[in-house]
């Protein structure tokens, strides 16, 4: 009888201690909406295929949108917060470059989905799914998405100070701003892949071309070719828009680490990822080993979608992304 008391004990113990580690999680699970909006998916993926339909920006602004909603505030949809006042995260300076088309993808999916799902899924989880299937349009791996979140309640321009990644960090600044996310070396440089789409101002990378040190006004670490190639089309005081990946700008593969090993990174954050001897056997892995990259990318997209989750009454659901329900 002490026995089965004591077995019973554990159990108990056991299934509270499986519950906690959900909560801790977020409570997200890759079927939440199977009973509530069991073709959510599908309809997601419609919306921005018609998206990018219209104009190949969906792919890297949805991304990108994605990446910067979640690292403030966690991953939320507070980034699509817009403000009168003109003081939501979107309106923070590091917000403004974020493409409008990234804005219309969640939107657009967002009122399809409410079409057929009135107040169920969150723009948050609208948010996930798109830059999802953006990364599998533009023909990089597929991969299943927990689901679950609530959309925050407050998007706070003076919340995003000190928390993206800026152009020139180093090693040490990526991986610390990323492990107050549980996000690893080996995440840093996988997410980095993301840039083998999209583009860049030059104003962001300028200083590699003009300004670098009083010793060599160009970065050393660039390419000569390419570094030549970056002047043309970015003279000074330029605000041109350069792609992030000269070699195949629009598709979703592991070029970009071919570029950073070839002195081809645009930025200066790009670039240490080889130049420092930490991160390089990574880089040279994934530059050579296309599978390596995509299960990385997938191992730490799944973790970046699970930062800051709020769940039950910590959000709400939204019925415009773009403003908090009255």
């Amino acid at each position: 009888m002490e026995a089965c008391k004591g077995l019973l004990l554990l159990m108990v113990v056991l299934v509270l201690m499986v519950m906690q580690g959900r909560e801790s999680e977020g409570q997200l699970a890759e079927n939440f909406y199977s009973s509530t909006c069991p073709n959510v998916e599908f309809i997601v993926k419609q919306a921005v295929s018609t998206k990018l339909s219209q104009t190949p920006i969906t792919i890297p602004a949805t991304l990108r949108l994605f990446f910067h909603d979640c690292f403030v505030e966690g991953c939320d949809a507070s980034v699509m917060i817009a403000s009168a006042n003109g003081d939501a995260e979107k309106d923070f300076s590091d917000n403004l470059s974020l493409a409008g088309d990234g804005f219309d993808t969640v939107i657009k999916a967002k009122q399809a989905v409410e079409a057929l799902c009135p107040g169920v899924v969150s723009c948050a989880d609208i948010l996930a799914l798109a830059a999802r299937d953006c990364v599998v349009l533009a023909g990089g791996p597929a991969f299943s998405v927990e689901l679950g979140r609530r959309d925050g309640l407050v998007s706070q321009a003076s919340q995003v100070v000190g928390n993206l990644p800026e152009p020139n960090f180093n090693l040490d600044q990526l991986n610390t701003m990323f492990a107050k996310h549980n996000l690893s070396q080996t995440d840093v440089v996988a997410l980095s892949g993301a840039h083998t789409v999209g583009f860049s101002h030059c104003g962001r990378f300028s200083d590699r071309l003009y300004n670098f040190s009083s010793n060599s006004p160009v970065d050393p670490s660039l390419d000569p070719g390419y570094a030549k190639q970056l002047m043309g089309a970015c003279p000074i005081n330029a605000d041109q828009v350069i792609n992030l990946d000269p070699e195949t700008p629009d598709t979703f593969d592991n070029a970009y680490y071919r570029n950073l090993v070839a002195g081809k990174g645009l930025l200066s954050s790009d670039q240490v990822l080889f130049s420092d001897s930490a991160s390089r056997p990574t880089v040279i892995d994934f530059a050579n080993n296309p599978g390596n990259f995509n299960g990385a990318f997938i191992t730490a997209m799944r973790k970046l979608g699970r930062v800051g989750v709020k769940t039950s009454d910590q959000g709400q659901i939204r019925t415009d992304c773009t403003t908090f329900n009255s």
